[in-house]
């Protein structure tokens, strides 16, 4: 947790997106070594910046909603 002491809200959405990462990448491979699945998190890390569409971002990348709002 990166949070102040005391301010347990703010684990939220870590904890979603470990969630997300573990039942999208991890829970479906076995990998035989630990750079296989290093390799493995780099990879996803990059689809789910820059690739990987979400709802709650208006159907946009992090990526794509970052530089929207920077933008504005």
């Amino acid at each position: 947790s990166m949070s102040r002491v005391g301010h347990c809200i703010d684990n939220g959405p870590m904890e979603g997106f470990w969630s997300i990462l573990k039942r999208e990448m991890y829970y479906r491979h076995i990998y035989e070594s630990r750079n296989d699945l290093v390799n493995a998190l780099e990879g996803y890390l990059h689809y789910y910046n820059f690739e990987g569409l979400q709802r709650r971002l208006s159907i946009m990348t992090p990526q794509e909603y970052h530089n929207h709002y920077l933008a504005a």
